[in-house]
């Protein structure tokens, strides 16, 4: 579990580039002056992006450079890299990490910081349901009918 959650955090540092770099591309190739502009549609863009460098690398080698590093890859039922639509559901059910949080920000009128607090314990209890599962596996895993496995060094 250590090691996947470090892998994450890693994740998250790599992806700010991608994000960053996609975010710039779109912000260069629409004009736009300001965060409003056109907010929606970047959205989506960054979305887009991020499931292609996912999907793409789960597929071709079941790894990330995070994964790489923490010696994890990720598989489908027969033990392969899982196939585009198995590495796309996963990428989307990936999503529930953050969503449902977020998605009750304008429902229930919260303040950024209630929501901020409310998106930490959403991810404890998130990350602790793993303890309970079949093969210590993440709900996301569990829908796309992948897993997580430690590679040996």
């Amino acid at each position: 579990m250590r090691r996947r959650l470090a892998a994450l955090l890693y994740e998250s540092v790599l992806l700010f580039g991608v994000i960053f770099v996609a975010g710039l591309a779109f912000s260069l190739v629409l004009q736009q002056r300001n965060g409003y502009t056109h907010h929606r549609l970047m959205a989506a863009w960054i979305a887009l992006v991020a499931g292609v460098y996912f999907v793409g690398l789960w597929h071709r080698g079941g790894q990330t450079l995070p994964m790489k590093t923490w010696r994890l890859r990720v598989v489908g039922p027969d033990g392969a890299p899982p196939s585009v639509a198995r590495a796309t559901l996963r990428y989307l059910a990936a999503w529930l990490w953050f969503l449902p949080p977020l998605a009750l920000h304008p429902l229930l009128n919260l303040t950024v910081p209630h929501t901020l607090v409310l998106e930490a314990v959403w991810f404890v209890v998130w990350t602790a349901s793993a303890r309970f599962a079949p093969g210590r596996q993440f709900l996301h895993d569990r829908i796309a009918g992948t897993r997580i496995v430690a590679v040996p060094r």
